[in-house]
């Protein structure tokens, strides 16, 4: 069942979607990502949500952009909700679902990692829960032969045995190699698309693991939308931020999404850590992503060999992170730190240490909707000052929460922060 979009998703639609179903959209309008974000940051320093666009005082509302935006142009986008019906009533008879950045329901590794980078809006077809779980993200190029399609459905067999999500981008080659493996395998698969969401989700091959919870696609622009190059390029940082690791198969040297992605990743975002296909049949773009940071990939022949190899180099990129040289958005909260990965291992009945911390992190999530001093979260939980810091700082690092600054207080992540 689809739910409703929230207030706050209609308004962002309205803001920055083209809501022309099954057409392409020439509008010069609709506002981009910064775009969008200048207007999170303007609604938050007033607390305000964006639902608040479209409400009984929509039009004194829309004043408070209209400094930056000229009120003509964002009351024509609040204007389209005749659009937005149209366009909801087409998602809804294909199963295709939407988040925002406003919604608790947007997923958490998205938010967390990716901050004002994350998509304002999110499109998807199967269970959303999936989004959660992490996973090893397989990515390659799109031109490959009989013999490398193979030893990649090997790999997605390997991932579906291991019980991980398989997460890739869904183009033909090396991304619909691994999710076909993984998927006959009875595993679980992401898939995130540049475009043609629509068609996916009324694909035949696609009905059944849709149905039966084991597959979901997303996207962060139109269901409808055809292939473009920039949206390719930026659904890579998707990929990496849902994923605990990634796999480059095999990638073009200094050239395409593939190379973009990984170097991006190795050189700038640190979310995991990154492995390559190596040897003599890697080729000479795998050979530099090696020499640029990334792993050579153990080629296990077993789900408990795939398990302890992507253990292993979590451990190592825990211990031993890079600097992060990546130029973020500008935005008026200090940046927060690169996320550890979380490692991939077997279930294991948890420490009482651990099941203490999984205790307080709820507890937290709840009580820090607002921001709160390292004192006050003291009285909440009753425990000395070095203390309450320890878990602060570990929840920090695990994207649950963020250290704000000036003064120095802690905010569960969430609609609160980032809408």
């Amino acid at each position: 069942m689809i739910e409703p979009l929230t207030p706050n998703t209609q308004a962002i639609l309205l803001l920055t979607a083209p809501l022309i179903a099954g057409q392409r959209d020439h509008s010069r309008d609709l506002l981009s990502l910064g775009d969008y974000n200048r207007v999170a940051r303007v609604l938050r320093e007033k607390q305000l949500q964006p639902a608040d666009l479209i409400g009984g005082d929509a039009k004194e509302m829309a004043q408070l952009l209209a400094p930056i935006f000229g009120r003509e142009r964002i009351e024509a986008l609040l204007a389209r909700g005749f659009l937005l019906s149209q366009a909801v009533e087409r998602w809804a008879a294909r199963a295709i679902w939407v988040v925002s950045r406003a919604d608790a329901s947007y997923p958490r590794r998205l938010k967390s990692r990716l901050r004002e980078d994350a998509p304002p809006i999110l499109y998807g077809c199967g269970d959303s829960a999936l989004l959660e779980k992490g996973g090893l993200a397989v990515v390659g190029s799109r031109h490959v032969d009989e013999a490398l399609t193979a030893y990649t459905e090997e790999l997605g067999r390997i991932v579906a045995g291991a019980k991980r999500t398989l997460i890739s981008g869904a183009a033909k080659g090396i991304d619909k190699a691994a999710m076909h493996g993984a998927l006959r395998a009875g595993g679980n698969v992401i898939g995130v698309m540049a475009d043609s969401l629509e068609r996916a989700a009324l694909a035949r091959d696609n009905r059944e693991p849709l149905m039966e919870q084991r597959l979901v696609f997303i996207s962060a622009y139109d269901p409808a939308a055809g292939f473009n190059v920039g949206h390719a390029m930026q659904r890579n940082k998707v990929i990496y931020a849902l994923a605990d690791a990634a796999l480059v198969v095999t990638s073009d040297f200094q050239k395409g999404g593939t190379w973009t992605g990984a170097i991006e990743q190795l050189e700038g975002l640190h979310f995991v850590p990154v492995f390559v296909r190596n040897g003599a049949t890697g080729g000479r773009g795998n050979a530099a992503l090696l020499q640029r940071g990334a792993h050579e990939w153990p080629e296990p022949q077993t789900s408990s060999e795939l398990e302890k190899a992507l253990s292993r180099a979590s451990d190592q990129m825990a211990v031993e992170p890079k600097q992060d040289k990546l130029s973020f958005t500008v935005r008026e909260e200090a940046p927060v730190e690169v996320n550890r990965p979380a490692t991939i291992k077997d279930e294991e009945v948890l420490t009482p240490a651990e099941t203490l911390f999984q205790t307080v992190e709820r507890i937290l999530t709840c009580k820090l909707a607002e921001p709160h001093s390292e004192n006050q979260v003291v009285k909440i939980l009753g425990v000395s000052k070095a203390q309450a810091k320890k878990w602060l700082q570990q929840l920090v690092e695990r994207g649950t929460i963020e250290k704000l600054k000036k003064p120095v207080r802690y905010r569960a992540v969430g609609t609160a922060k980032l809408l």
